[in-house]
């Protein structure tokens, strides 16, 4: 293959390019109340910049937040909005705290479910962990905008980035509208 193809994709048999998935243009959202204050270092929100960087990912912006829900719905609503973010990734808030309220916040502003991204994560992470039977995390749709919450614990927050990374830029490009597959 030709660089100019190996840049746009791979062919398929009727020499018809491609296009490989769209870049990812990732916001990375920390839900803390600890963090918000100065009290504690965000190192879910840095890790998750690094991994996403590994993939390929253009980092558009990161943010710490409290986990007032109310603010937190409203910042994932503007962000999905904006129309040049396709990937919005929160850390923290998930579990069973009476200030977690990440998965509530991404439920309202959600336009449709993406529960294999969840389910997938619970059900692979749970051979590390029995505590990630207690994380209330969920995937979205918003405007062409993935939002995907993790657990806040950076160990964690790895673990579960490791199962949906495979699938990540194609759901990225199917959000998108790049809908064509290749033959199989």
């Amino acid at each position: 293959m030709d660089q100019e193809g190996a840049r746009l994709g791979a062919a398929t048999e009727n020499s018809r390019i491609i296009p490989m998935a769209s870049v990812i243009r990732a916001v990375v959202i920390t839900v803390s109340d600890a963090c918000s204050r100065g009290e504690r270092q965000d190192k879910s929100g840095e890790s998750l910049v690094e991994l996403l960087i590994e993939v390929g990912a253009e980092i558009v912006e990161t943010k710490i937040v409290s986990d007032d829900l109310e603010p937190l719905a409203e910042q994932l609503r503007v962000l999905a909005g904006r129309g040049d973010i396709n990937l919005i990734i929160t850390t923290g808030g998930t579990g069973l705290g009476p200030r977690d309220n990440t998965p509530e916040a991404t439920l309202r502003v959600i336009e449709r479910e993406a529960p294999g991204l969840v389910e997938a994560m619970r059900m692979e992470t749970l051979k590390n962990t029995p505590m990630s039977m207690i994380s209330r995390g969920v995937c979205g749709i918003c405007s062409a905008t993935l939002i995907i919450n993790l657990p806040g614990s950076p160990k964690a927050g790895r673990e579960g980035f490791a199962v949906i990374k495979p699938v990540l830029g194609h759901a990225v490009a199917l959000l998108g509208g790049d809908t064509h597959h290749a033959a199989q």
